[in-house]
């Protein structure tokens, strides 16, 4: 006999609908009240250390068959202590984040499509093996295409395996991708509609990552099940305007694993 769901599992799968859509009054979002677009990228101190990255003109990322690349493409939790070099980090920053054109002041066009062009996500990187680059945390600048290095981090690999509950190959790559994400972004159009198209927004930015992984003979294995608090102690956000919403540790793969 088959059990009636739950009421938490009926909302559960609720979110997964677009039910949603048909109660939300758009004639009161912040962008019908004529309330300015958010920021698309976070401000940083002045008298920041900031990093240039190479561009597509510099780089030299080997050509690598698209076919290839969804073919081969999996989840990898063993990583060499090869370093990723520079040219190989601003790669995948570019393949998940890039801006590949500017609309406005505060909207741009990347490399992966997000709901109406708000990309509500900030890129934070826990380096800990990249050629060029001290270990600690750093952001992505992706109007800039630069990294900001925001602090040290005395044992960033623990702090990575306990924000990752227990995980340790979070700890053991050359870099690991923590994605936070600004909501304000997506509500200002969509209102309470915006919290399933985060989440399939996620899913566009990493899936790019694995794919650009594969084309540098690099793996990720993305971590949705971390520790929110720990996870958005070690970015430093408030964990309600911004907090951590998805994980990928990056790191060079041997053949055959």
């Amino acid at each position: 006999m088959k059990k009636n769901p739950s009421i938490t599992t009926i909302s559960g799968r609720y979110f997964l609908t677009d039910r949603i859509r048909d109660e939300v009054s758009f004639q009161s979002t912040p962008q019908s009240q004529g309330q300015p677009r958010p920021l698309v990228q976070k401000a940083f101190p002045a008298g920041s250390r900031i990093i240039p990255l190479p561009g597509r003109e510099s780089w030299l990322i080997p050509p690598f068959d698209l076919e290839d690349a969804i073919a081969e493409r999996q989840s990898h939790r063993h990583f060499t202590r090869e370093p990723l070099t520079l040219a190989e980090l601003a790669f995948l920053l570019w393949a998940t984040q890039g801006v590949r054109k500017s609309l406005h002041p505060a909207a741009v066009q990347r490399t992966v499509p997000s709901a109406g062009c708000r990309h509500p996500f900030e890129t934070y990187l826990a380096i800990l093996h990249v050629e060029g680059l001290d270990s600690g945390l750093y952001r992505y600048l992706p109007l800039e295409h630069s990294l900001v290095h925001l602090r040290e981090v005395d044992n960033l690999p623990a702090h990575l395996v306990a924000a990752s509950r227990g995980q340790r190959f979070s700890g053991e790559a050359a870099v690991t991708f923590l994605w936070s994400v600004l909501p304000e972004r997506t509500e200002w159009r969509y209102g309470e509609a915006s919290y399933k198209v985060i989440a399939l927004d996620a899913g566009h930015l990493c899936q790019n990552l694995y794919l650009a992984c594969t084309a540098i003979k690099a793996g990720t294995c993305a971590i949705a099940a971390y520790n929110q608090t720990l996870a958005d102690e070690l970015l430093a956000v408030d964990g309600v305007e911004e907090f951590t919403i998805y994980i990928a540790p990056v790191g060079k793969v041997s053949a055959g694993r």
